[in-house]
């Protein structure tokens, strides 16, 4: 049952029936894993929390530095030096002290990665570097955990949602193949501020929608945003039957299905 307290904190989502109170404490009782609290991960963890996902758990290994603050909301000018995961969580005690914050300062191994994941409800990726992308993939889909995954360069930026609980969902591997260009990082490429408050926040608006089963989410489409012309694209994607890491989960669903 809502507190009161709750309910009038949450009251404009609530009153959204597609959500309702039954949406809204769906996302009490989740749990989600944001991987990378930087500047997609800040506008992510802030939502997620500010909308009432009951237990936010934040891994990232960096520290704030004063090049992060032209785009890494959740952090400030105060914290520089401090652990970005310890940063997000003093963020998010002060916007829902009702969330619950479990902050790693560390970089997990695959094993690692695997056993974290297989105890929560949903994964969002906001790294800056394909073979962590990767890794989260593959355990999402090891675990059939859904995968929100964002990415911003320049003044481009993109988000799909990678979903092995739906057939028709194909997985990041399916889209980008392995020893694809690790160069293309903010701190090589540079990128706009705002725009990774736009990726990350269409980041967790697709969370909500999955854990709440609100909408339509994007599985199976890559969302393309263009910010010099503002212009928005949809892609659909097809699941490669030959790939390596969701190909044999498909399969299996297929047989079951017979």
């Amino acid at each position: 049952m809502l507190s009161d307290e709750q309910l009038l904190r949450y009251s404009r989502q609530i009153m959204l029936p597609d959500v309702d109170i039954n949406g809204q404490e769906i996302w009490l009782n989740s749990t989600v894993l944001i991987i990378g609290l930087g500047g997609l991960g800040s506008p992510v963890a802030m939502y997620l929390a500010a909308a009432g996902v009951g237990e936010l758990i934040l891994v990232d290994d960096d520290e704030v530095e004063l090049s992060n603050l032209q785009r890494q909301i959740a952090h400030n000018t105060k914290r520089i030096g401090a652990p970005k995961v310890d940063s997000a969580r003093n963020t998010i005690a002060s916007l829902n002290p009702d969330t619950r914050v479990k902050a790693l300062y560390e970089r997990l191994d695959d094993d690692a990665l695997d056993r974290l994941i297989a105890t929560v409800d949903l994964v969002v990726d906001c790294t800056d570097n394909f073979t962590t992308r990767f890794a989260i993939n593959r355990a999402c889909f090891n675990n059939k955990k859904p995968l929100v995954s964002g990415a911003a360069i320049r003044m481009e930026g993109q988000v799909a949602v990678y979903d092995p609980l739906k057939p028709e969902s194909p997985c990041y591997q399916c889209l980008y193949k392995e020893g694809s260009d690790e160069a293309l990082t903010c701190s090589e490429s540079g990128v706009l501020s705002p725009l990774v408050g736009i990726i990350g926040s269409v980041q967790a608006l697709e969370a909500l929608k999955v854990l709440a089963s609100v909408g339509e989410s994007l599985a199976g489409r890559l969302l393309l945003l263009d910010a010099k012309t503002m212009d928005w694209r949809s892609l659909k994607l097809r699941r490669d039957p030959e790939c390596s890491v969701c190909a044999h989960l498909h399969k299996e669903e297929s047989e079951h299905d017979k």
